[in-house]
């Protein structure tokens, strides 16, 4: 019988993506998208799709059993930013629904998960440059603490019930086909909005802030890397450093500028610059590299031509009745 997989939080910017990658690999019918509300119709439409509280226990167990799952994405957070503005609904949230996940795993009623972490483990003790795999970690934001606590449980439940959970600590990810959603990486996805949309962009970080960044695709392909190897290859079970490549805002700017030399961008450091420098500037991922042969597809400029190229045929019908 062909494993059943359900992804929570399948409606959000990587979620979306990835709902549809695992479709083509496994099969509309054996990959079940669920959210919190029909928030992303295409995903809605394309297969299966429940309507699933990851904080309800219950409602997520139901779900489970109905569809026979044995593999669980668990995608569903609340991101930086928007933690910040909420910290208890963002604990709250990215927590309970871990635990209601390893609890179901630790329980046998599924046998693998994936829980995303991210570079927000780490803070501003952490050293920036290559950051290593283990290295000081004093997260400054609730979003970050919530990730350096999931970690310790899901090596925890390894350790103690066996539980089967793979994880990676994703940088900021650039997409056209979805907007992000409250990450304080967003600005690397909204200066090619509006570079396409009206040629200027006010970052709301400074220009010179380095950060580790990957493109969509890659961001898929590691998840789906990591969860089709062998459970001996996977030998960190706190979670993987990830990396691709690095760079600040004056250097995607100068790269759509290649393309489109009227762009102009301007800065206006808001509260998301604290959260940025409290971040490494490029990660050191060489376990991933070894362990599961993880490697990177897409350079900046591989990101920057295909950002303006499928934003002008997203876009091309706005722009022509505005011309």
């Amino acid at each position: 019988m062909a494993s059943k997989i359900l992804i929570i939080g399948a409606c959000g910017q990587i979620g979306s993506e990835l709902t549809f990658a695992l479709r083509n690999i496994y099969g509309s019918e054996n990959v079940i998208a669920s959210d919190i509300s029909y928030g992303n119709l295409d995903i809605v439409n394309s297969g299966i799709f429940e309507i699933v509280d990851a904080v309800n226990y219950a409602s997520l167990k139901t779900c489970i059993e109905k569809f026979n799952i044995d593999t669980v994405y668990l995608m569903a957070a609340l991101l930086s930013a928007k933690g910040e503005k909420f910290p208890m609904r963002a604990w709250d949230l990215n927590m309970t629904s871990l635990f209601n996940v390893l609890n179901l795993a630790r329980d046998k009623f599924i046998k693998k998960v994936f829980w995303p972490s991210s570079i927000a483990v780490f803070g501003p003790t952490t050293p920036v440059d290559y950051t290593p795999q283990y290295t000081i970690m004093e997260p400054s934001t609730v979003y970050g603490i919530t990730k350096q606590v999931g970690e310790r449980w899901c090596e925890y439940y390894n350790n103690k019930y066996g539980v089967d959970v793979r994880s990676l600590r994703y940088p900021g990810i650039i997409s056209w086909k979805t907007m992000p959603g409250g990450g304080t990486t967003d600005y690397a996805v909204e200066i090619y909005h509006k570079a396409i949309t009206n040629g200027h962009y006010e970052c709301f970080l400074k220009e010179d802030t380095e950060l580790p960044m990957m493109y969509m695709d890659d961001a898929v392909k590691a998840t789906v890397d990591i969860m089709q190897v062998k459970p001996e290859d996977v030998k960190i079970r706190s979670s993987y450093n990830l990396a691709a490549i690095s760079f600040a805002p004056k250097e995607i700017a100068k790269s759509i500028k290649k393309h489109i030399p009227e762009f102009e961008i301007s800065y206006k450091p808001d509260y998301r610059q604290e959260i940025a420098s409290s971040w490494p500037k490029n990660i050191n991922d060489s376990y991933a590299r070894q362990d599961w042969k993880w490697k990177h597809a897409f350079s900046l400029e591989d990101i920057t031509d295909e950002m303006l190229f499928q934003l002008r045929k997203k876009f091309a019908g706005v722009l022509n009745k505005s011309n």
